[in-house]
């Protein structure tokens, strides 16, 4: 396990001592990486898993261990972007600032310590050796992750009015509800078919921790997704505004625009 560990910290580390004109590039390629990796982890375990419950595989534990570190990591990076951002509009440091990015990103912070204080003992050491295709799918739920942090650079950039993000937006939207949302609904099932029971009957078969520990893993993912919604909404209704004519006459080109057109 420590000869795949290494490797996979050597490049995120390689890539974030790597100099990039953004904080937030660096971070986002940092954090693309990794879901990439998780997700092709994921699926290799998953679909090796023909047994849902006993079936095993070594990707499932090793991967989890490689990435507790990786959440930890994650935490600090978050700072630090966001204490270079403020760096840059001359805000003082210290303990004040870390309190406003704690206030600001509670939630991703709260999930990440989650992550690593209660997902990854229970992955480890609770389960025993069982249910590795349901791990498999849960890191399955990163493939979102470089579509997100994509979109954050294209805004940062102001790019929100190309084709690029408006592409990248709709595959963002379709990955994070398939596989953040519907992950839960179809692990259930899949359990569900594996004991011969029906969908809705599942969580009433299972122990009340399961059901517990579910919702507390899918109850920030819908928040995200609304946020993810409305920020999508609000871009397509700025689209719209700029494209109504004024006054009831089309928008025209200046004559600056025009004489540029000209002249190319």
């Amino acid at each position: 396990m420590k000869s795949l560990r290494l490797p996979l910290c050597s490049l995120l580390y390689a890539v974030r001592r790597l100099q990039w004109p953004s904080q937030k590039i660096k971070n986002g390629l940092v954090s693309s990486i990794q879901a990439v990796l998780a997700s092709t982890a994921g699926y290799i375990v998953a679909s090796s898993c023909k047994d849902v419950i006993e079936d095993r595989h070594w990707l499932a534990a090793t991967y989890t261990r490689f990435a507790v570190p990786y959440f930890i990591y994650d935490i600090y990076a978050m700072y630090l972007c966001y204490w270079h951002k403020h760096k840059l509009k001359g805000h003082p440091g210290g303990w004040q600032l870390t309190r406003a990015y704690l206030y600001k990103e509670f939630l991703m912070v709260l999930h990440h310590v989650f992550m690593v204080a209660v997902c990854f003992p229970v992955s480890v050491l609770w389960r025993e050796g069982k249910g590795d295709f349901f791990l498999g799918c849960m890191l399955m739920a990163e493939l979102s992750t470089p579509f997100v942090c994509l979109g954050k650079v294209l805004i940062q950039y102001k790019k929100q009015d190309t084709l690029l993000h408006r592409v990248n937006g709709v595959i963002m939207l379709v990955t994070f509800f398939c596989c953040r949302l519907l992950l839960f609904p179809y692990m259930y099932w899949v359990y569900g078919q594996r004991v011969g029971l029906p969908l809705y009957k599942v969580p009433f078969n299972l122990s009340p921790e399961y059901n517990i520990g579910a919702a507390i893993l899918m109850a920030p993912q819908v928040y995200w997704f609304y946020l993810i919604c409305r920020r999508a909404y609000s871009l397509f209704q700025q689209s719209r505004m700029s494209q109504r004519p004024r006054n009831g006459h089309p928008v025209t080109d200046s004559p600056s625009a025009k004489d540029q057109d000209c002249s190319q």
